[in-house]
């Protein structure tokens, strides 16, 4: 396969090396309000797993950023360029052939995601990168306290709570559901 190719797809040229320097410099795992979340929730006491890859059934595979197995609860941190945030994201104006189905399947791929870990029991919180640390945490938090961890019960694992996925406060979201 040529270099920029994939599945059939080409990628455009770099508009310069300043610019693919730019692009792949972007992170997959430990973005820098992920990590800010990570070290609140661990300054408080939690212990999770990072970017742990969850196989759910059907084959279908979900690697949230912050995961607490116990409790079956799976964090995203959400960049708002990357994942289409209303509020900040916004369509690039160079090379939006490439860009704007790149950008919708990402959308796509989130709801599903958050579809299969519901149907699996977990809970999901999507939350945007802007959103305030402290705000962020709470919702996380918040979350986890509804949650009780996975506890043997004549050799059965039991969860309590539903797995839709929450929005932190009221009024506007700040994170993302599912809609």
């Amino acid at each position: 396969m040529a270099k920029g190719t994939g599945a059939g797809r080409a990628y455009p040229p770099a508009a310069s090396q300043a610019r693919s320097a730019n692009m792949r410099a972007n992170r997959r795992a430990d973005t820098k309000p992920e990590v800010a979340l990570r070290s609140a929730l661990h300054r408080r006491g939690y212990r999770y797993r990072k970017d742990h890859r969850l196989d759910l059934d059907g084959g279908v595979r979900v690697r949230p950023d912050i995961v607490f197995t116990a409790r079956k609860v799976a964090v995203f941190v959400d960049g708002c360029f990357w994942h289409a945030c209303p509020e900040h994201g916004r369509q690039p104006a160079v090379n939006e052939w490439y860009w704007a189905p790149k950008l919708r399947r990402t959308a796509e791929r989130d709801r599903a995601a958050d579809t299969a870990l519901a149907a699996a029991g977990w809970q999901v919180v999507r939350l945007w990168e802007h959103v305030p640390l402290d705000d962020a945490a709470a919702a996380v938090i918040a979350v986890l306290g509804r949650r009780q961890p996975l506890l043997p019960l004549g050799g059965e694992q039991v969860a309590a709570g539903g797995g839709e996925a929450v929005t932190p406060g009221g009024g506007e979201p700040v994170a993302r559901g599912q809609n």
